[in-house]
């Protein structure tokens, strides 16, 4: 099993991976199908117009994740990781107005986003929970083509047929052949007694089997820096987030706090907690506006392992460029595991496999270049998990805001506190990572669909929207 480091941090837009990036991906692949000879192309058949819906979480909590205006805007042909977050604004505006999409490549197509673009509560797909269909019609209003497409997590698209294939053979990411083929914890660690490396050597040696060292590298301080500059706009923003809830960011103002209180030298016992909480909510904050992220694994999560390496930077003076490579190569090869074995969907099995998976990642990786073995940063990981385990998906008014922001913050202070732990022992412990893996699989497959992010559970329904 390999599911690359460059698969589980992607550079995407706010305010979900599930329902902003994925509904955008897979208009993306909607568009590439069009103009693919895959599909029975009647003879002098022509598109004209385009229709979809959105079903399941997708639906239910789609307006607050801008899931209607991530479609709009792959339907234009942006995509995730290079559309201009100035610009979104201007582009939904422009098809409103006319009522056409009009994609590079492509000719222009009808598209009436009051009625085209359909929020299906009433039929859910069997597939997932984030269900999406795409039909294309000609200019009679004849059916020509027509897609079901499910965002499964952390950005990831598959088709329904796709999904059947992987559910069949379990094959989770892709098959390709690498040196360290772990698809288990238990396995991961196996590899390592055997060759004598660590997670972050063999995760390299996975990786390096597709690029140069030099391209690997290239590629995670690319990561580290579109972290970094989430948490340095985080920090600086300022006002009220969009989406009628009226939350003020608040990062700015505790950074401010915490900064007088550090040149003052002032005794703080919660000073490496509430730095951490910050540059927690800094990435969050600007998610939830919409901001450049990191899916981490995913977007909703995206606060924690940033927050962690900066934590690594500010408290711990051997830290350095290569320590961050091998942060990132460590906590991905967690990532992977957990995404194989379980989920990393809030749809699917509640903020456990959000910001839980994410807390495991961290700290991971925390101990990683803290100099942990093997052992230390498999139990780093099973304790951050475990102390998640359970953890309901209910984001208020469907948005990623309330309780999401300090929900990451406290997973980076989970985090800490695992790592810290785990290094402190010798690696043994009683309860086995891939033990936790299958216990958070179970469940969110037991977990009560109205707590897996259709904001009809919990303090979704429990606190007034004002």
């Amino acid at each position: 099993m390999f599911l690359s480091v460059f698969d589980v941090f992607k550079i995407g837009i706010g305010p979900s991976s599930s329902h902003t990036m994925g509904p955008m991906s897979a208009a993306n692949r909607f568009l590439d199908l069009i103009l693919s000879p895959d599909w029975p192309r009647p003879a002098g058949a022509a598109v004209a117009a385009i229709r979809m819906s959105l079903h399941g979480s997708l639906a239910y909590t789609g307006v607050g994740h801008g899931s209607d205006r991530a479609v709009i805007l792959g339907l234009m042909g942006e995509r995730p990781d290079i559309v201009d977050p100035d610009r979104m604004d201007e582009i939904v505006a422009e098809v409103e107005r006319t009522g056409r999409i009009t994609p590079p490549g492509h000719p222009s197509y009808a598209f009436q986003p009051k009625t085209d673009l359909v929020f299906d509560k009433k039929t859910p797909l069997p597939g997932h929970a984030n269900g999406m269909t795409f039909s294309a019609h000609d200019r009679d209003g004849r059916l020509l083509l027509k897609r079901i497409y499910y965002s499964v997590g952390g950005g990831f698209v598959v088709t329904d047929t796709e999904l059947e294939a992987m559910r069949a053979t379990k094959a989770q990411a892709s098959e390709r052949k690498v040196p360290f083929p772990f698809a288990t914890a238990r396995e991961m660690l196996e590899m390592a007694q055997r060759s004598g490396m660590t997670i972050a050597q063999m995760k390299r040696a996975n990786e390096e089997t597709a690029m140069s060292r030099e391209e690997l590298d290239a590629g995670l301080d690319r990561i580290w820096a579109a972290m970094k500059g989430c948490i340095d706009r985080g920090l600086q923003g300022e006002g009220i987030m969009p989406g009628g809830l009226k939350v003020k960011r608040r990062a700015r103002m505790i950074h401010d706090k915490l900064q007088a209180e550090w040149r003052s030298n002032k005794a703080n016992p919660l000073l490496a907690n509430d730095w951490l909480s910050v540059y927690a909510m800094a990435v969050n904050e600007e998610n939830a506006a919409g901001g450049r992220v990191v899916t981490s694994p995913t977007n909703g999560a995206a606060g924690v392992v940033p927050a962690t390496i900066r934590y690594y930077l500010h408290f711990h003076e051997d830290a350095d460029a290569e320590g961050i490579r091998d942060y990132l190569l460590t906590a991905a090869a967690v990532g992977g595991i957990i995404k194989h074995n379980a989920s990393i969907s809030g749809a699917e099995v509640g903020c456990q496999g959000e910001v839980g998976s994410a807390s495991a990642m961290a700290a991971a990786g925390l101990a990683a270049v803290m100099g942990g073995s093997p052992e230390q940063i498999e139990n780093a990981a099973e304790i951050a998990l475990e102390h998640h385990l359970g953890m309901t998906c209910d984001p208020v008014a469907g948005l990623v805001q309330v309780p999401c922001i300090e929900r990451n913050a406290l997973g980076a202070v989970k985090a800490v506190t695992a790592a810290s732990l785990a290094i402190k022992g010798d690696g043994t412990h009683f309860v086995p990572l891939d033990a936790c893996i299958e216990t958070m699989r179970q469940t969110g497959v037991d977990m009560n669909e109205k707590y897996k992010e259709t904001s009809t559970g919990g303090l979704a329904v429990n606190v007034v929207e004002c």
